[in-house]
């Protein structure tokens, strides 16, 4: 943990001076690669959704990318907030400290701020993984800057033209944040302000016949070469994931839940039904024969939220967890022996194409949801 721990060094007083120097900093850490000859695929790894095959496959892709977020400087950026969102989840599953660790020191590094860009939504995805250390830690310090940040959010007039979270990869990276901070200090201000937004942009975004979310406004006239309208799955796959994030920190008597466990049910019926023969997605859903290669971070994120609604009871088991099963064993067909995760589609707004090698920390993330649920899943027995 060379390259991270040598940032903490000089102790607590040191704190404000880093925070000061992260900008240059933040700029070249990597999201990952795409190698021409990344070694060979596991052979090793069992699809079985059982705890010990389960948090194998977990571990395996955990440390390789645990070993390369270690020697590279910290990030706030969203795509590194995903993967410590996915860490929070694999120190949970697999009891090992070091992920939840890393994460923290991170937003130790940073003075727990976020940072601040163009692109609002993304700067409060690390802050769901912070919320977590918070659970454990109870330091008020570790969601104090946060909290300004979202109350500054919260404080914003709308622009009647284009919605505060007028992307669809918005509905994960945000939501979960304002809810999970409604849960920890009782104030229910972040989750009307977190309703009213996600009514928003699901209005222009959702399309009421296709089940699926363009995503941007721009989209909503673009179609794939089969004439289809371009639905890309890493898209839909954050509105899931949002979903079922923001459900699990909304209070059980909510008024507000119905209304998100319908459009689970709702996306989750048409995304099962375009699933691949080999358990996976392609990054567009409408057109497969166009994306002949799988996209594993979409997939991944469908499997978590799947998986999820079937835990939660929201979603029929007979019906969802054969498509889960076959999903987990298409993911598992992407991990090389060395644990890198393949088949990630490189960061985007619309479908693309990238070669089998190509890994991304944010679907790395996505994974590790995805089997933290499966693993709870397999011990529940729901099916």
């Amino acid at each position: 943990m060379a390259a991270l721990v040598g940032m903490f060094g000089g102790g607590p007083g040191n704190s404000v001076c880093h925070a000061q120097q992260t900008t240059a900093i933040e700029a070249v850490a990597s999201p990952g690669d795409q190698p021409d000859n990344p070694g060979p695929l596991a052979t090793d790894l069992s699809p079985a959704i059982h705890a010990k095959q389960i948090r194998a496959a977990m571990r395996r892709v955990a440390e390789w990318e645990l070993s390369r977020a270690e020697y590279q400087p910290a990030s706030r950026d969203w795509d590194f907030g995903t993967l410590d969102i996915g860490f929070m989840a694999a120190s949970r599953t697999l009891a090992d400290p070091r992920y939840s660790r890393y994460v923290a020191q991170v937003g130790g590094q940073f003075g727990w701020k976020l940072e601040r860009t163009m692109y609002p939504a993304n700067d409060f995805a690390i802050a769901q993984a912070w919320i977590e250390v918070y659970r454990s830690s109870h330091n008020e310090g570790q969601i104090a800057p946060l909290r300004r940040q979202y109350d500054d959010a919260v404080a914003l007039l709308n622009d009647k033209e284009k919605p505060a979270w007028w992307w669809c990869d918005a509905l994960f990276m945000a939501p979960a944040a304002g809810t999970a901070l409604s849960e920890v200090t009782g104030d229910n201000t972040y989750n009307a302000y977190v309703d009213r937004e996600w009514g928003e942009t699901e209005k222009v975004l959702y399309d009421k016949q296709k089940h699926l979310f363009s995503r941007d406004a721009s989209y909503l006239d673009k179609h794939e070469k089969n004439g289809e309208k371009i639905f890309w799955s890493r898209g839909n796959g954050w509105v899931m994931a949002g979903i079922v994030r923001v459900l699990a920190t909304l209070p059980q008597d909510d008024p507000l839940r119905p209304h998100y466990v319908a459009l689970l049910k709702e996306m989750a019926q048409e995304v099962a039904s375009l699933q691949g023969s080999d358990g996976l997605w392609r990054p567009g859903l409408l057109d497969p024969g166009s994306y002949p290669q799988p996209e594993v971070s979409g997939s991944a994120f469908f499997t978590y939220a799947l998986a999820w609604g079937i835990d939660h009871r929201m979603l029929d088991a007979d019906t969802y967890l054969p498509v889960v099963e076959k999903a987990w064993a298409g993911l598992l067909a992407h991990v090389y022996q060395d644990g890198r995760l393949g088949s990630i589609q490189p960061i985007g707004e619309a479908p693309a194409d990238y070669k089998p090698s190509s890994s991304y920390n944010f679907g790395v993330g996505a994974f590790l949801l995805a089997g933290a649920e499966l693993d709870v899943l397999s011990e529940h027995k729901h099916w």
